[in-house]
């Protein structure tokens, strides 16, 4: 072998081994991404969920908790009352109307029911002839998706699903009965989460064993009026992109509420 076909064959080996390396490090970056990009997509919604159960909390007990356990235990076991408001008007002496506002409560559903699910309706939109469905209950439908026929004029219309969900009833109308603008049509129930969600991991941050989120619960002053708030956040954020405005070395965490302000707007929003 001479020297010419051993420089050759140690320039290959090199070469192959820098495009090697080079493809690692490609690649190693496109994976770490898609991680970043996985981890963080799994964060917002455990944010939402937390988020989703502190404000039926709040509904129910009149105030936030910073307590992972009661705050897991309410979603497992609460009970949220269904309230009705209504208004009496009196007339009074010299035009003057009294207004009673009375509280009715009708019954109870489930914390984790009220949270976890959310319910449709779906109304005709416009007057018409009804022309039939095309789903039955129990079928899962999604956005867009065509369910039915109305015919308006002399135009047969298949309006698109504005919501997506598991139809949970249809309402009994016939083919060819007039429609109403705004009668509900059928009904539709879905899963806003994860229904097999472990509530004992609720305050864990995804992606990160051990850690959990860190959440504030204080009061504020509103025009004199005490008032309180939230904040819940991802105490160790992982994108290094996502930088906090006025520190360019500190990332910034994901996170819902305020500490000084009414809200439980989340960043990510």
């Amino acid at each position: 072998m001479n020297l010419t076909k051993i420089l050759t064959g140690v320039l290959l080996l090199a070469s192959l081994f820098l495009a090697y390396r080079l493809y690692r490090s490609v690649q190693g970056t496109i994976e770490e991404r898609e991680s970043i990009s996985t981890t963080e997509t799994a964060i917002i919604d455990k944010l939402k969920l937390i988020r989703e159960a502190e404000i039926v909390f709040q509904s129910v007990n009149g105030r936030y908790t910073t307590n992972w356990d009661s705050l897991a235990n309410f979603v497992q076991n609460g009970q949220v009352p269904i309230i009705q408001r209504r208004e009496e008007i009196t007339q009074k002496s010299y035009g003057v109307e009294e207004v009673t506002v009375f509280i009715d409560t009708l019954g109870f559903i489930s914390a984790r029911d009220r949270i976890f699910k959310k319910n449709y309706t779906v109304n005709a939109p416009d007057n018409g002839i009804f022309m039939g469905f095309k789903v039955k209950e129990g079928d899962r439908v999604i956005k867009n998706q065509r369910t039915y026929l109305i015919k308006v004029g002399e135009k047969t219309n298949e309006p698109p699903m504005q919501d997506e969900g598991t139809i949970t009833k249809l309402e009994p109308v016939k083919v060819g009965e007039e429609l109403r603008k705004g009668q509900p049509l059928m009904s539709l129930t879905n899963y806003m989460f994860d229904p097999n969600i472990n509530l004992k991991t609720l305050g864990d941050v995804p992606g990160q064993p051990g850690l959990k989120f860190d959440i504030y619960v204080g009061v504020v002053d509103k025009s004199g009026l005490k008032v309180q708030v939230i904040e819940v956040k991802d105490p160790k954020p992982v994108n290094p992109i996502r930088k906090e405005s006025n520190e360019a070395k500190n990332r910034k965490p994901l996170h819902f509420g305020s500490r000084f302000d009414v809200s439980t707007s989340g960043n990510w929003e």
